[in-house]
């Protein structure tokens, strides 16, 4: 069965659980640190994935404390989690193969044009 590729802020929240469980402001900080300062959750935006995350069974509460008199939940990533961040993981990494070879025999067969072709600058230039 195909499933749909996986939004990128649920990757990024999955691959912040990989690493183990954390609450929900380390999650958030994980993900800005992990996507190189691209991605910034809002603390609702990252409840509701939270929430839609457990009802898929990708992760699952682990435990609570009491930290300034507020009480702050861990999550952790439960095995399902794990097999699906793989599969996705193991799915971006062969795009990224496919796009790379076929960058690279495009940049093989420019400069094979060119060196065929001196004087030209690049591909598709009037004579």
């Amino acid at each position: 069965m195909s499933r749909r590729p996986m939004q990128e802020p649920t990757f990024l929240i999955l691959t912040a659980l990989a690493a183990g469980p954390q609450h929900g402001y380390g999650i958030i900080t994980d993900v800005v640190q992990i996507s190189g300062e691209r991605v910034r959750l809002q603390a609702g935006t990252l409840y509701a994935a939270l929430d839609r995350l457990q009802g898929e069974g990708l992760v699952e509460a682990d435990r609570e404390e009491v930290v300034d008199g507020r009480a702050r939940r861990y999550y952790r990533l439960t095995s399902a989690g794990e097999a699906r961040l793989a599969a996705e993981a193991e799915h971006l990494r062969r795009n990224v193969d496919t796009a790379s070879s076929r960058l690279r025999a495009r940049l093989r067969s420019a400069y094979s044009l060119k060196v065929a072709t001196p004087g030209r600058e690049f591909l598709g230039s009037a004579s």
